[in-house]
């Protein structure tokens, strides 16, 4: 730093100095500090973007088209457009035999049921449906929609694809409430509904207030991909879950519920609270997996599959 002395003209007579201090400007540090402002600004940036783009959680075309190559199963996609929307879905099986439809938890997309889609057993057994729910896959990608509209458009896929044989339910997590909702709203459709693990008691739901908050700009965009999507459709759900209640008892189609006595995502209570609301259903069975967490669909697979074959 220079430290330079000069007399003030103002005070040349009494002779006053006055002490001005002349900083000299470093440029190469001046220009670093914006090179790290910049750097910061475009990960930040690039960050937002990742998370706008990554985790969608679904298979392209081209993985689609291998991994039924690889299982050597025949396969059609389809997406259907109804009301401005479109439900896109992968069917296997005989068209003409019983169909098992399902529909996946949050977040999700059809391939969370692949394994089953390919099972050799399952094949000989029925046609199967697996769908990207509406926010997901390549159903509208990113835009959440509520509990009823889940069920409404997920209906319009079974209308469509109808063929005179039963037709199976088959929900996981948030895709339990969905289903019950359906049977409820359609009971000349369904014939049987099959729970695993569903989130559909009220009161068993955590308040987790946090989720209001991260659904606003711009945290909301921070949260990568189809998690965004589940954010805010688990908000709209838990309220949802309440007009759901007691339409329940209305249902009369035969019911099937797994669930995992230690799950920690959905209490082993949501299948309690269903069998005490299913009081006119055909038929109500529990099937409880001692220890077993929210994951069943894929870490209890053989017993889900000969479950679903005793239907």
């Amino acid at each position: 730093m220079w430290k330079t002395k000069i007399i003030n003209p103002m005070f040349a007579t009494s002779g006053v100095l006055v002490s001005l201090r002349i900083v000299p400007f470093n440029m190469r540090k001046i220009w670093n500090r914006i090179k790290k402002r910049q750097l910061a600004l475009a990960i930040f940036a690039g960050y937002v973007v990742v998370c706008q783009s990554c985790m969608t959680m679904r298979f392209s075309d081209k993985e689609t088209r291998e991994f039924f190559t690889g299982t050597k199963t025949a396969y059609s996609e389809k997406a259907l457009k109804s009301d401005g929307h479109i439900i896109h879905y992968i069917a296997t099986g005989n068209p003409k035999s019983p169909t098992l439809f399902f529909v996946h938890g949050s977040p999700g997309s059809w391939n969370a049921y692949r394994r089953y889609l390919t099972d050799t057993l399952l094949l000989r057994k029925f046609r199967m449906i697996a769908v990207d729910r509406p926010g997901y896959g390549f159903s509208d990608f990113g835009k959440a929609e509520s509990l009823a509209e889940n069920a409404r458009l997920l209906s319009e896929v079974v209308k469509k694809t109808r063929n005179g044989q039963q037709l199976i339910l088959v929900g996981h997590s948030i895709g339990g409430p969905i289903v019950v909702q359906m049977t409820a709203d359609h009971p000349e459709l369904v014939d049987k509904m099959v729970v695993l693990a569903g989130s559909v008691d009220p009161n068993e739901e955590a308040p987790e207030k946090w989720r209001k908050i991260i659904k606003l700009p711009p945290l909301r965009y921070l949260i990568p991909g189809a998690f965004r999507t589940s954010n805010d459709e688990v908000w709209l759900f838990k309220h949802e879950l309440l007009l759901l209640e007691p339409r329940i008892q209305s249902i009369s189609a035969d019911v099937l519920v797994i669930h995992g006595t230690e799950d920690p995502l959905v209490p082993f209570g949501n299948s309690e609270f269903l069998r005490k609301k299913l009081t006119n259903a055909n038929s109500f069975r529990l099937v409880p997996i001692a220890g077993a967490n929210h994951f069943i669909p894929w870490e209890h697979y053989e017993l889900i599959r000969q479950e679903l074959l005793r239907l």
